[in-house]
C-alpha cells in the first residue's frame, strides 16, 4: 500500500472487540489448521512454527502500537471503498495461504512423504522473521497501510516514498512474499511450497493491478512511480 498525511479527518477509534476476537482466533485457527491434519499433539515443528508466529507478531504489534498507533486502529476497523476484484483476490490468497498448513501437517506430522532436513526449516524462519520485519517496517513509516485496496480519500491519502517504499513501491507484498514461502520451509514439507508459490503468484497479481489502480486514481502516484521504478524487486520488476 502507498500512503499519505490526512489533515482534519476525526481520529477514527480503535476496535476493540474485533481486536480481541482477531487475538483469540488467530492462536486457534493455527491450531485447528496444523494438529487436526497432523493427527497428533506431539508434532515439535507444529509448536515451534506456532511459538515463533506469535511472538514475532506481537512484538510487530507491540512496536506499532508505540511508533505508529493510526496503523493499528486503521487495520482494526472495516472501511468503504475495497475494489470488488479485490474482495475476490483476498479470498482465493487466503485459501491458497491457508492451505500451507494442512498439507504440511498431512506430510510432516503424519506421513512423512517428503521430509525437509531442519537447515531448510532454519531458513523458513529466516524468511519468516525478515517477511514480519519488513512489513513492520512498512506500517511504520505507513498509516494508511490497509488490509484491502482502495483508494482512501475519507483519510486524506497522499504517496510517501520513505522508509522500504524509497526502495520499492510494494513493500508490504514483498514481505507476504516472504512470509508464504517461508511458513511452507518452517514446517518442514517440501509439497507445502506448492500453496505457497499459488499464494505468491495471487500477491504478484494484486500487486500489478493495485499499482494500476493507484497509478490511475491517486494524485502524485505516477511521479512516485518515476522515482521508484520498481514494484516488488529491485532491478528486476
Amino acid at each position: 500500500m502507498t500512503s499519505g498525511d490526512g489533515r482534519g479527518q476525526e481520529p477514527e477509534r480503535l476496535d476493540r472487540r474485533r481486536m480481541a476476537l482477531s487475538l483469540m482466533a488467530t492462536p486457534l485457527v493455527l491450531a485447528l489448521l496444523l494438529f487436526l491434519p497432523a493427527g497428533t499433539w506431539a508434532w515439535v515443528r507444529g509448536w515451534l512454527f506456532v511459538l515463533v508466529f506469535l511472538v514475532a507478531f506481537t512484538l510487530a504489534a507491540l512496536y506499532l502500537w508505540r511508533v505508529n498507533p493510526e496503523v493499528v486502529v486503521a487495520r482494526s476497523r472495516t472501511h468503504r471503498g475495497t475494489k470488488g476484484w479485490d474482495r475476490i483476490l483476498l479470498g482465493f490468497w487466503f485459501l491458497t495461504f491457508g492451505a500451507i498448513f494442512p498439507v504440511a501437517a498431512l506430510d510432516d506430522g503424519r506421513f512423512h512423504w517428503l521430509p525437509l532436513p531442519w537447515w531448510a526449516c532454519g531458513l523458513g524462519y529466516a524468511l519468516l522473521l525478515a517477511g514480519v520485519g519488513v512489513v513492520t517496517w512498512a506500517q511504520a513509516v505507513n498509516k494508511f497501510f490497509e488490509l484491502t485496496v482502495r483508494i482512501q480519500t475519507d483519510r486524506g491519502q497522499k504517496v510517501i516514498d520513505n522508509g522500504p517504499y524509497a526502495v520499492v513501491r510494494h513493500p508490504g507484498y514483498v514481505a507476504a512474499i516472504l512470509l508464504c514461502v517461508g511458513s511452507a520451509l518452517c514446517l518442514g514439507f517440501l509439497w507445502a511450497l506448492i500453496p505457497a508459490g499459488l499464494a505468491s503468484a495471487l500477491l504478484v497479481l494484486r500487486t500489478r493491478w493495485e499499482d494500476q489502480t493507484l497509478q490511475a486514481e491517486l494524485p502524485g502516484y505516477q511521479e512516485y512511480t518515476a522515482r521508484v521504478r520498481y514494484r516488488l524487486l529491485p532491478g528486476v520488476w
